[in-house]
């Protein structure tokens, strides 16, 4: 770039004066590098302020002198890129209007903006994409009447009292940033302007926008919490329900691979293991080994599901179930107590716990009976568990058996009750014709009643009479023919009118009155079994 003529920085002072920079040819960074100021620039410095000592670079040093003649060198540029009419004449505006490439390069120019040009009266650095805080050196131009920074990304805090230095600013757009919302005391400073100087800034919140959000939220809010607790409770169900679904491998594990020492009882269809789950508890496994079609493990299942919503203080926690083709099994509480049958064969309970026992697993089929009348139950005295505080439970279940009819679970409470009195056990089923312990009891029963009582069992006047009622129950249960045998209804409602009354307290037609007014087979007292 060849220097600049004596010509040349003459009217480059004049311009200086009139603060309107020269026009050069090259790339305003190419004149930035290339150009040094003229011998004589201190002097025509000297003589513009002498001149009009206003001018920004009156009060500089001599070190100064190299930046302020910088500042004519983009003065010059920026003027044309403007669009200005004449710069020689005039420097009226800075327009970069949607030139993102160059408006940041303008801005970074510190030294231009600090000797900033007293003609310029607007600026527009709108649509440029700016990012980053608000571009303070526009302050230094204090004597602009127009500021437009709208349609940029800057942000952060916007410096309010800076504003104070723009005495002649009328025309402000801030429009279309992300500024900082301003505090409630900064509200003079909004006054001064036009409200569309502020729109979607982020300095002054959106009154419309705030309304739809208000909205949203006094709406959305609660239907959020709504499908929050849909949305736990159905992962909550999902996990009760994968918790109650035992794996195979679940299983093995607590059995310890179904090892000999944990089996507990063994069939030809079922066989029972003691285990320990994950979580430490003691199980009950039984498994049944007899084939299953896929229909037979779809009900088995839809039965599990039944068991394991069963809740009542006489029948044993089901904790849950496998369905598997290889493997189908219940998984229950494990019981850490003896069964009744050796109760009665090896401890002689007293008469009052073995009315107790009767009481509590009549209550436990009463519950079965009215509110979960399909589920089947097996009544043998070695199935029926003592809990820790001495509550008979009802361990095992009838799985797909279609034939456990009412008059069979009647039945099975009738033998139930006779073997707790006598300490026999029945080997025959409903449909066969020889009973042994039946008819045992019919060829005792009323007049020698004392043969078929536990021998063991002290028998005073009292508990030889409650005795002959309960065995006189039993039998009417048992009795199928010309409808002598009681619905589970009239039983149910017998038993709960019992249950407030410990039968040892009892008078001795308790049972037997209560069984008449029931609908079962009348009174045979000292006249013999019909």
């Amino acid at each position: 770039m060849a220097s600049i003529s004596a010509n040349s920085l003459h009217f480059l002072t004049a311009l200086l004066y009139i603060s309107i920079p020269v026009i050069f040819t090259a790339t305003v960074v190419d004149d930035l590098n290339n150009l040094q100021p003229p011998p004589d620039f201190k002097s025509t410095i000297t003589n513009n302020c002498r001149r009009n000592p206003s001018l920004r670079y009156c009060n500089s040093t001599p070190s100064d002198l190299h930046q302020i003649f910088k500042s004519t060198i983009v003065a010059s540029h920026l003027c044309n890129i403007s669009g200005n009419p004449n710069c020689v004449e005039s420097f009226p505006k800075i327009d970069l209007h949607a030139q993102p490439k160059i408006a940041p390069l303008y801005l970074s120019f510190t030294f231009f903006w600090k000797y900033c040009p007293l003609t310029i009266l607007s600026i527009d650095l709108s649509n440029n994409s700016l990012t980053g805080d608000f571009p303070t050196d526009v302050f230094y131009c204090s004597q602009i009447q127009a500021l437009d920074l709208s349609h940029n990304d800057l942000s952060g805090d916007l410096p309010i009292q800076n504003f104070s230095l723009l005495e002649n600013l009328t025309f402000l757009n801030l429009s279309y940033n992300d500024f900082t919302e301003c505090r409630i005391s900064d509200t003079h400073f909004f006054e001064r302007f036009n409200s569309s100087s502020f729109i979607r800034s982020g300095l002054v919140p959106n009154h419309k926008e705030f309304r739809i959000k208000a909205v949203l939220l006094l709406v959305g809010l609660p239907v959020l919490v709504l499908v929050m607790v849909v949305f736990w409770g159905w992962l909550c169900f999902l996990q009760i329900r994968n918790e109650r679904k035992f794996r195979p491998s679940m299983l093995k594990v607590a059995t310890d691979g179904f090892s000999a020492r944990n089996l507990m009882m063994k069939n030809g269809r079922a066989s029972a293991y003691r285990g320990v789950l994950r979580d430490g508890s003691e199980v009950r496994v039984e498994i049944y080994l007899d084939a299953m079609s896929r229909e037979n493990r779809r009900r088995f299942v839809e039965q599990c599901k039944i068991l394991v919503q069963l809740q009542h203080k006489n029948i044993v926690p089901v904790l849950g179930w496998c369905g598997g083709r290889r493997l189908r099994a219940v998984v229950t509480e494990w019981i850490d107590g003896e069964n009744i049958e050796t109760l009665l064969s090896s401890c002689n309970p007293p008469w009052k716990q073995r009315v107790q026992v009767i009481l509590g697993i009549a209550a436990g089929i009463c519950y079965l009976h009215q509110e979960w009348p399909q589920v089947g139950y097996n009544l043998k005295t070695r199935n029926i568990m003592l809990s820790a505080d001495g509550e008979p439970l009802i361990t095992r279940f009838k799985l797909l058996d279609d034939h456990h009819s009412s008059t069979k679970k009647t039945y099975e409470f009738g033998m139930f009750m006779l073997e707790i009195v006598t300490n026999r056990r029945g080997s025959k089923e409903l449909d066969q014709k020889s009973v042994d312990i039946v008819e045992w009891v019919k060829s005792n029963y009323p007049d020698n009643v004392e043969n078929v009582i536990d021998k063991r069992m002290k028998k005073t006047v009292e508990i030889v009479s409650e005795a002959a009622e309960v065995l006189e129950f039993g039998l009417t249960c048992i009795d199928a023919s010309n409808s002598h045998q009681p619905s589970w209804d009239r039983i149910c409602d017998l038993l709960s009118d019992i249950s407030s009354t410990a039968i040892p307290s009892a008078s001795p037609d308790h049972w037997t009155s209560r069984v008449q007014r029931g609908g079962g087979r009348k009174h045979v007292h000292h006249r013999g079994v019909q």
